[in-house]
This record gives structure tokens, sequence and C-alpha cells, in this order.
């Protein structure tokens, strides 16, 4: 009986190892989900600042191009062609937006 006894206890020794084991298992896991919410919150926030930052430097080389324009003889020249091809651009980029907020 008592070898029964001692594999009980045995049993019970592993079961109450692997409970604390399983808990500290599970700590770590919710330490990594944090983690990896917190790197996800940032990689959303450094897209988003790069979206901006591409539409300052649009708007950037817009207005420097805007400034370099010296209207020719006719009137019309390559600066200010280029520079209605960006308003046009603009302008289709700014109807997409509201053709999806419609939506």
């Amino acid at each position: 009986m008592s070898a029964l006894a001692e594999q009980l206890n045995k049993v019970i020794e592993r079961t109450e190892r692997l409970i604390v084991l399983c808990d500290a298992l599970q700590q770590e896991n919710d330490l990594f989900k944090r983690e990896n919410e917190s790197l996800k919150a940032s990689l959303d926030h450094g897209k988003i600042k790069a979206v901006e930052l591409e539409e300052k430097l649009k708007v950037l080389k817009l207005a420097r191009s805007l400034e370099g324009a010296q209207v020719g003889v006719t009137g019309i020249n390559e600066k200010t062609l280029d520079i209605k091809q960006k308003i046009s651009d603009f302008v289709r980029e700014i109807d997409k937006c509201i053709v999806l907020l419609k939506k």
C-alpha cells in the first residue's frame, strides 16, 4: 500500500509543478500579448505618420513647382501643364475619398 501512496504523492507533486509551470507560462503569454498590442499600435501610428508625411511632401512639391513656374509667351508652358496635372490628380484623389465616404 505504501508503494501506491508514494506513486500518488509523485503524481500530486508533478501535477502541482505542472500547475505552477502553467501559471508562469500564462503570465508570460499575457506579457507577450500586451507587448504585441503595443507594437501593433506603434506600427499603426507609424503608418499613419508615413501617410501624413507623404501628403505633406506632395503639397511641398506642388508649392515648390508653383514657386518656380514661369509663364512663357503663349501663357502655357510645361510647368503650368505639370501643375494642372498635379491638381487634377489631387481632385481625382478627393473624388475617390468622397465616394468611399458615401458608402
